[in-house]
């Protein structure tokens, strides 16, 4: 089924409008004081950011829209830049699904950024490719499913939000449970959020341990049960979104480096990358990344793989381009305030949020097999 309610339509204006004037003076503060950016992140959505990509499996869905207002954001702030492909990957979940109540009395909220949320995905990423167990389990009750268990790391999730996520359910006479892949609020009775603080970067992004006590799961917010061919569908766009994050990163190294020449050129010319050679990757990454956005629901290994080393070659570069600002920028990106180490600290984050850079040299390995 179509959207039942409108969706606020693609103002590029406005996106330019929000990340110059509400984000770009906010970055430092969002990265210091650890400060969700609530307010940027509805802006978005008011410009329609999260509204582009959720037209549905039988859809001629693009989403190059979405990952360039991801990357405008990034360019400013990683910690905003990660909000935004959370909420859009909750949108991408719901709108991928045949669950015709979510996408008619949810989606419109999450596209229009009156609903805001996540994707609690990377415990169950992992454990479907068998890097670590599923963290919560289900019961088959009356209506639903009744759950419990602790999951760590979801992003962008205030007290009133909503995320995807995955748990096992023992099935009488399978040695194996099942997956069920389901819609979560925050508020529901039995979820506890906790803040998780602790990162050296990203602080700024809502980011939660949720512990499940007995929480019901209404049928109704079920997106796939069994989950295996849902994911299937799904897992090429919820990894290409996050191209968006890794561009907008290499983007500002670059400019790092450009905003150094006329003092520094004289010696930074001896180091061996330049901005030229960064532009040079970063135009040919983009190229890949527009054109595999094209046809995100195409099922095929051999799509995916494209897509799975697009996402690796984007988060290598993103942290290569951070390191050569850093170097160029000297000891004035070295400081306290210096947009060069915040951007080399973001960076590291593409490399460790999964998939993780081993998770998709482990994933490309299995396909290539």
């Amino acid at each position: 089924m179509n959207v039942a309610a409108p969706i606020t339509a693609y103002d590029p204006a406005e996106v330019e409008r929000v990340s110059v004037e509400m984000l770009a003076p906010l970055a430092r503060k969002i990265d210091d004081e650890r400060i969700y950016p609530e307010d940027v992140v509805r802006a978005y959505g008011a410009a329609g950011a999260y509204g582009t990509h959720i037209g549905g499996k039988d859809a001629d869905v693009d989403l190059t829209t979405a990952v360039l207002a991801m990357a405008r954001a990034s360019e400013e702030c990683l910690s905003t830049g990660f909000c935004l492909w959370a909420q859009d990957t909750l949108a991408w979940y719901i709108a991928s699904s045949d669950n015709d109540h979510l996408k008619s009395e949810l989606l419109p909220q999450v596209a229009r950024g009156e609903a805001l949320g996540g994707t609690g995905m990377s415990n169950p990423m992992k454990a479907l490719g068998e890097i670590e167990p599923m963290r919560l389990k289900g019961e088959r009750v009356e209506g639903g499913y009744k759950v419990k268990g602790l999951l760590p790391w979801v992003s962008n999730l205030p007290e009133d939000g909503y995320f995807g996520t995955m748990f096992h359910v023992e099935v009488e006479g399978q040695v194996q449970p099942k997956r069920v892949m389901a819609i979560i609020h925050a508020g529901w009775e039995g979820i506890k959020l906790k803040l998780d603080h602790e990162f050296v970067a990203m602080g700024g992004t809502a980011t939660c341990n949720v512990q499940f006590r007995d929480v019901f799961v209404s049928d109704d917010w079920v997106l796939a049960d069994p989950a295996e061919p849902f994911v299937k569908r799904m897992r090429s766009g919820f990894t290409l979104l996050q191209c968006g994050m890794a561009a907008g990163i290499i983007k500002n190294c670059i400019d790092l480096i450009k905003q150094v020449e006329t003092p520094l050129g004289h010696v930074n010319k001896y180091l061996p990358t330049q901005a030229a050679d960064l532009e040079a990757e970063y135009d040919a990454l983009v190229a890949e990344v527009v054109e595999l956005c094209a046809t995100p629901y195409d099922e095929s290994d051999a799509f995916y793989l494209r897509v799975l080393k697009a996402r690796l070659a984007g988060g290598e570069l993103a942290m290569k381009a951070a390191h050569w600002a850093q170097l160029h920028q000297g000891a004035r990106g070295y400081v306290t305030h210096g947009a060069a180490q915040r951007r080399l600290r973001e960076a590291y984050f593409i490399g460790i949020v999964t998939p993780a850079t081993k998770h998709l040299r482990m994933l490309i390995d299995q396909l290539e097999a």
